[in-house]
Formats: C-alpha cells, sequence, structure tokens
C-alpha cells in the first residue's frame, strides 16, 4: 500500500472524507546511528514497494515498515533488524495537512492539557516551546492528541511491547542506553507552521528535560544497543477522531485507550479489614500530644524513620482532623479505647486552640513554636469543615452534642462565605482579616463540598444558595473551558486535584438536590470524572532491576499523575472510586465501575506492614512520592520514593476509598 492510499484509508476508517483539494498527510522517518565516542549520523529514510526502508547510504540495520488496518486505527510497526553491531534512534514525524499548528490545542494524558499555559515557564509549557517529545512514562496513556480548529483530532498511541528499562537519570545529549529498555517517547511538532505527531524510539525529550520541580534540563536523545542479528519492532497506533471540544476529546481518547489496554485489577490479597487495621497504626504512631494542640503528625516525615515532627496541617497533606474522625470511628467499632481518646483530645484541643482570634482554622505551622502560617486557604479551610461536620453528625448519631463546635463551624462558613465574588469564585488564599492574596480561582470546587455538607446538617439555606453560586461559576469557568488548574497547594499548574475537587463538589451537590437540577449535576459530574480520569494510568511503565519499585514488582495502572509541575504519582483518590460506582448506576457504563476496582486494588499495593514494609519506617505510613519516570524531588529519582513524606494524607485518602458508604450515609442520616 503506497502512503498515500494508507493515509487516505487512515481518515476514511473514522467516517472523513478527505476533500479533492486536501493534501494527503505524511509519515517522514529518521534513522539516528551512533558508536560511543562518536558524533550521531542522521538518515532520511525513504519507504519502498516491499515495506524497507532505505537511506542514502549502506546502514548497519536494515528497516522495514509494515501498515495494517484495525479496528483502532491505522497499525504502523517498524521493524529494525541489526547486520552488524550498531546504536539506533528511530523518530518518525506524521505531517497533519492543512492543519495549521496555531489553530491546535494539544494532550498529553496526565502531563499535557491544551498548551499547558498555567503552568510556570520552568515546567513544560508553550512558555518555553510550542514543540514537545516526552517519554512515555510521564503519561497515564502512551499517548498524544492534536485537536485542530474544525473539531478533528488526531492521535498516535504506543501498541507497548513486553516491559523492559535499564537505569538512567538527568543525563542530556545523545546518550547509548548502558540497557534494554521498552519506553520511547511521543509528542507534537510545528513544523514551519504545520501541526504534526512525533513518535520515537527509545526516547527522545525536546526541547527539554523535565527532571525535578521547576527544573528544565538540555534535551536528551537515547541510543538502543543491537549486536549483529538483533531485532526490534515497535508498533504505533495513528487514529483520527471527530470532538466538539476539548473536554470531549478527552473523554474520546480515555475511553480509546480503556479499551486498548483494558486494565485489570491488581491481585494483592488485601481485604478491607486487612488494609484499615494495617493504616489505623499511623493514628497511634503519629499521635502527637507534646503540646496544647493535639494532631496527628503527618507532613514532613523521613521515610525511614517515620518519627513525629511539630509541622502540623489541618488539612491538604496532614488532614489532621480527618484523621482524627477516622480513627474516632474506627477505635469505637474495634474496640480500640486507645484510639478513640487520642481522638477526642484531638478534637477538644482544637476547639480551644485551634482557631484564630477571628474564627478561622489555624491552618498550618510549627506548634512548637506556636507559629501559624498568616496565609489561609479556601481549601485548607474547607477540609477542615469537612472532618468537623463528619464528626460532628456521627456524635450526634451517638447521642453526644457539640454545641461550641457546631458554633465554631458556623463562624468558619460565615467567614468563608463573606469570601465569595460576584462569578461565585472563592480566591485561592487570603489572610484572617480577610484580604485576598492568591485571587485565582481553581481551589473554588474546595468549598462547595462543606457547603452541601453543612446544608443538609444546618438546614440553612444560605449555604446551598451560596454552594449554587459556587457551581455556577465551576461549569461556565472550569468544566466548560476544560480548564482544572492549581486546586493543590504545592504548585501552580493544571493537576489532578482540581479535576477531582470538581468531580467531587458536584457529587456532593446530587445529595441535596431534585429533579432536572440533580440529573444536571450527574451529567456536569460524569464530564469532569474523565477529565479526572485522564490522569489514572492505564497501563504498567517498566521498571528496572535495581529500583526499588521494579525489584517490587509495583504496577502503576490505576495510580494517578499529579500535576505538570510534579511529575510522580500517588494515591490521592478520596471519594473518586464511590463516584465511579454512582456514575456506572446512574449511566450504565461499566467501565466507571470496573476502572474503580483496578484503582482500588492498585493503590492498596504499597501497604508497609510486617514481612512487606515497602522501604517505610513504620507499618501503616503509607509512601506519598513514588517515582515512576525520570523526575525526582531531588532524591533517589525513577523507581525509588522521595525520602521525606506526607503520610498525613495518604493514610485518609485510602481510608475514605475503602469507606464507600460514608458520604451516603451523612446524606440520608436524620438530623
Amino acid at each position: 500500500m503506497s502512503m498515500k492510499h494508507f493515509l487516505l484509508s487512515l481518515l476514511c476508517l473514522a467516517g472523513i472524507q478527505l476533500s479533492a483539494e486536501a493534501q494527503t498527510p505524511e509519515i517522514k522517518s529518521t534513522l539516528a546511528i551512533m558508536s560511543p565516542g562518536n558524533v550521531a549520523v542522521e538518515y532520511q529514510l525513504t519507504p519502498q514497494a516491499d515495506g524497507s526502508m532505505t537511506a542514502s547510504e549502506a546502514l548497519p540495520v536494515q528497516v522495514n515498515r509494515k501498515i495494517t488496518e484495525t479496528a483502532e486505527g491505522t497499525l504502523v510497526t517498524m521493524t529494525v533488524k541489526a547486520t552488524a553491531d550498531a546504536c539506533f534512534n528511530l523518530s518518525s514525524v506524521c505531517m497533519l495537512p492543512g492543519v495549521r499548528h496555531a489553530d491546535c490545542e494539544f494532550y498529553m494524558p496526565g502531563f499535557w492539557y491544551h498548551k499547558n499555559l498555567r503552568s510556570p515557564k520552568k515546567a513544560p509549557s508553550f512558555h518555553t516551546s510550542d514543540s514537545w517529545e516526552v517519554r512515555e512514562d510521564r503519561l497515564s496513556s502512551p499517548l498524544t492528541g492534536i485537536l485542530d480548529g474544525n473539531g478533528n483530532f488526531y492521535t498516535v498511541l504506543r501498541s507497548v511491547d513486553a516491559p523492559a528499562e535499564c537505569i538512567l537519570q538527568n543525563l542530556s545529549g545523545d546518550v547509548i542506553l548502558p540497557g534494554r529498555t521498552s519506553v520511547g517517547s511521543t509528542g507534537f511538532r510545528n513544523v514551519d507552521g504545520q501541526a504534526a505527531l512525533v513518535f520515537s524510539f527509545p526516547y527522545v525529550e525536546a526541547p527539554k528535560r523535565y527532571i525535578r520541580k521547576l527544573t528544565l534540563i538540555p534535551a536528551v536523545r537515547t541510543f538502543d544497543v543491537l549486536h549483529k542479528g538483533d531485532v526490534r519492532t515497535i508498533s504505533w497506533i495513528i487514529n483520527k477522531g471527530k470532538a466538539a471540544d476539548f473536554s470531549e476529546l478527552v473523554k474520546n481518547v480515555w475511553n480509546y485507550t480503556y479499551g486498548h489496554f483494558q486494565p485489570k485489577p491488581v491481585e494483592t490479597g488485601f481485604t478491607v479489614e486487612y488494609a484499615k487495621a494495617t493504616l489505623s497504626n499511623f493514628y497511634k504512631e503519629a499521635f502527637n500530644d507534646n503540646y496544647d494542640l493535639k494532631f496527628y503528625s503527618g507532613e514532613a516525615i523521613h521515610t525511614d524513620l517515620c518519627e513525629k515532627v511539630a509541622a502540623y496541617q489541618i488539612g491538604f497533606v496532614g488532614r489532621s482532623l480527618l484523621n482524627a474522625f477516622n480513627a474516632l470511628e474506627y477505635g469505637e467499632a474495634n474496640g480500640r479505647d486507645d484510639l478513640v481518646k487520642d481522638a477526642n483530645a484531638v478534637f477538644d484541643s482544637h476547639l480551644t486552640h485551634g482557631f484564630s482570634p477571628q474564627g478561622f482554622f489555624l491552618e498550618c505551622g510549627d506548634v512548637a513554636r506556636g507559629t501559624y502560617n498568616p496565609v489561609l486557604s479556601i481549601r485548607r479551610q474547607s477540609e477542615g469543615v469537612f472532618a468537623t461536620l463528619f464528626y460532628l453528625q456521627y456524635e450526634k448519631e451517638h447521642g453526644r452534642k457539640h454545641p461550641e463546635m457546631e458554633q465554631k463551624m458556623r463562624t468558619v462558613l460565615d467567614n468563608l462565605m463573606s469570601l465569595i465574588q460576584p462569578d461565585g469564585s472563592f480566591p485561592r488564599k487570603f489572610n484572617a482579616d480577610k484580604k485576598i492574596i492568591d485571587p485565582s480561582a481553581g481551589s473554588t470546587p474546595s468549598v462547595t463540598v462543606p457547603l452541601a455538607m453543612a446544608y443538609k446538617y444546618f438546614k440553612d439555606k444560605r449555604y446551598l444558595e451560596c454552594a449554587r453560586r459556587t457551581i455556577a461559576f465551576l461549569e461556565k469557568e472550569i468544566i466548560d473551558k476544560a480548564d482544572y488548574f492549581s486546586s493543590t497547594l504545592d504548585a501552580n499548574c493544571e493537576d489532578k486535584e482540581a479535576a477531582l475537587a470538581a468531580t467531587t463538589a458536584l457529587y456532593y451537590m446530587t445529595y441535596i438536590t431534585k429533579g432536572d437540577e440533580r440529573a444536571h449535576y450527574w451529567e456536569q459530574c460524569q464530564k469532569a470524572a474523565y477529565f479526572c480520569l485522564s490522569w489514572y494510568y492505564l497501563w504498567d511503565v517498566p521498571f528496572s532491576q535495581g529500583q526499588f519499585l521494579g525489584d517490587f514488582g509495583f504496577h502503576s495502572r490505576g495510580w494517578g499523575n499529579v500535576s505538570v509541575e510534579n511529575n510522580h504519582i500517588d494515591v490521592f483518590i478520596f471519594e473518586f472510586t464511590s463516584i465511579l460506582d454512582k456514575l456506572t448506576e446512574q449511566t450504565g457504563d461499566t467501565r466507571f465501575a470496573d476502572f474503580a476496582r483496578v484503582i482500588t486494588t492498585s493503590m492498596l499495593q504499597l501497604m508497609p506492614d510486617e514481612g512487606h514494609m515497602c522501604n517505610i519506617g513504620k507499618k501503616g505510613f503509607y509512601p506519598e512520592v513514588v517515582q515512576h519516570t525520570t523526575w525526582d524531588y531531588g532524591h533517589n529519582g525513577k523507581g525509588f520514593y522521595n525520602d521525606i513524606f506526607a503520610p498525613g494524607w495518604t493514610v485518609p485518602s485510602l481510608w475514605l476509598m475503602l469507606t464507600p458508604d460514608r458520604v451516603p450515609h451523612y446524606f440520608s442520616a436524620k438530623k
């Protein structure tokens, strides 16, 4: 089949007809050959009728290309066979004729959204370049998509072969790999104003490598070593489809890649009971009663020691009050009086020592010195109310009332509602005098959840109306624009937590509304959920021997990439699996619930327990920064953890994942 006929058939498969005037796209391939101590030499490859690819001179390898039409798209298979010892890199560019680069938006799942313009210049974005190619293991699916200005999208998906990896960290330039890897790269390129998909094997990262937070270094191109007679076969699937907007692109691509990889649950044998029993050790070991304010030490902890420190956070990475409620509920259900005593001490001490004179939560700080961050956040304040309302509802059900704490929550909520902007948004950061410090509104969905809960608990319609205003903003400025950003507090970029916050906000609204309004929120919840799903891995990235995760046999499927700035995976999940189960009930689409099982099983893999400590110092202190690609926080690199972590949020995230009845029970409970 000729190249012209191949790409014509590609478009026809997708139901797209080429006009007589349209130019035919083309794929151009370049082979680079390198020998130790010498500069790499590049050769343009020319396809022949028999499938071979030839260059202007004899090469130490034979390259063949086979093109096959499949139900998934057009399968492009490249075979490289060594006729002599050689080191090679094979790169291809798929041109999109008539598609102006300037008119396009770009998508690499879990890494690149639109043009990454929410990200700073020191992270991958259009601020630095309009052309990027990155390692496949940075992506939740090894795919690049381009959406043109006419509702057409084009994708290239790596058809992953047998996993292999070698240790190589933070190098630039042309590099001969010290061992086998199955990791290639993919991306997009501006070729004289025309958009193009790019894909290579082994991997290329250009124009920069992103190696740690806000750190870009020069590009790298890697070379695979072939000995005479060795063969490498690499395949990609090229496809084309229609999408009305970027949100539909994300939805369509997720369904497509889910069907391709068909991820299965990870068999650990761990039950819910076992997981909670193990995690509950954190509540005992992390409880810090050395100060007037009692809390669970959950951040700035060394993985090898897991010793308590004086650093405190009400929410975000600390989640002290949510840990307290979990400990209370679990302790009373399982006869653990020690856990109950500690949890009550946390809530009691917060009543007298946990609030500012203005009535806000003291969010975070050094408890030993009594110094707290004067900059407050809508997220941490909201998470404090969230945990406390669960506590108050639980206590009321057990015949125990706390009118002083109820009044504290009303004060916090009134303070927060006074910060709402005319468009229904909330500022990200402010101080106790309500002076706005960071007006960006990406964190707005954080406050929707406690407002919905407060309406249920207090029966005050002000909370419902305020929640509705936040949802109006969320729909118009975040969901409709597919612009989920800056929910996390340690980055300013496109991030998973923003997508999950939006999804969760809409989920909670379904519990306090009825009829058409409720149905609308479910529709919007599904739309946001696809964006959230895009961050979670559908495939298992490879690790090498000598890397802890490789030696351990870790599977990345089901784990979520964090953000454009922070290229590690973690267990940030909370209610999301429950939401996916509910979406299956609402839509009949079993993929939501099926993938929820993948997430639930996979995220329990690294449970630290006797005989299975997973390189963590204490039982139940669940790891946080799992470095699955060549990015790190300055320590250890791919296949390892960062040396400092925050189990204060990982434990309650998994706990809520394992407690799917908590939210329905809260909203169904009698006052």
